[in-house]
């Protein structure tokens, strides 16, 4: 055998042998993905809000993407969505809506947690309403501090949203019960990420509406 052919088969030997463990490693990552246990809840905790330096952001809460129907799991949010409104509005607190599907405002809210007028609606921004948009702003113009955020679905708006207000400087209140999904999966996973991500955690407390107190 030629030199060029002795190469040419080395060469094609070692390039086997790579796509060969790569497919074990491959199929590998899947076997230890579905062996996975899941890490247990984070803890939640209490949280002491300012009326004055807080918003309550609504986003996403629309009869297309909260029906019973659409997501069984946000349409029974509803109840405790509403008293974290009137809780809300009762102390004077800046509240934020938004809708994810073009053509969508305030008509198509869920009826529960329904916009008074001069409360604000943001447009279809994406799963990041800081992205392409004046909503920092917005808040900061307000003087907000902290936002307690709930939204659906939880991987998409909660997530992202979530994670850039902590990377923005804002203290982020997140009620378990205002991050609904499709199944109680992506909610876990979301909660995992805002209580443990680095430079995002610190500025997070996970909670429910009854451990929000205000002063």
């Amino acid at each position: 055998m030629s030199r060029a052919r002795a190469g040419i088969s080395s060469v094609f030997a070692c390039g086997l042998a790579a796509l060969s463990a790569g497919a074990a490693l491959a199929q590998g990552v899947l076997d230890d993905w579905a062996g996975v246990k899941l890490p247990p809840p984070p803890a939640l905790k209490s949280a002491v809000v300012d009326p004055k330096t807080t918003a309550l952001l609504l986003f996403d809460f629309t009869t297309q993407t909260c029906s019973t129907e659409r997501r069984p799991r946000c349409a029974a949010s509803m109840p405790k969505m509403k008293k974290l409104l009137d809780d809300a509005r009762a102390r004077g607190m800046f509240v934020v809506y938004s809708v994810a599907i073009a053509g969508t405002g305030e008509k198509d809210m869920m009826p529960e947690i329904a916009p008074k007028p001069g409360e604000p609606i943001l447009p279809p921004l994406g799963p990041d309403k800081f992205l392409a948009s004046d909503f920092e702003k917005m808040l900061k113009d307000k003087g907000i501090q902290t936002v307690i955020l709930n939204g659906t679905a939880a991987q998409s708006t909660v997530l992202h949203t979530g994670g850039a207000a902590a990377l923005r400087g804002f203290n982020v209140i997140a009620p378990v019960e205002g991050m609904s999904s499709n199944d109680a999966f992506p909610e876990l996973y979301t909660a995992f990420h805002l209580a443990t991500a680095a430079r995002i955690a610190d500025r997070v407390t996970l909670t429910r509406v009854d451990m929000i107190s205000y002063k």
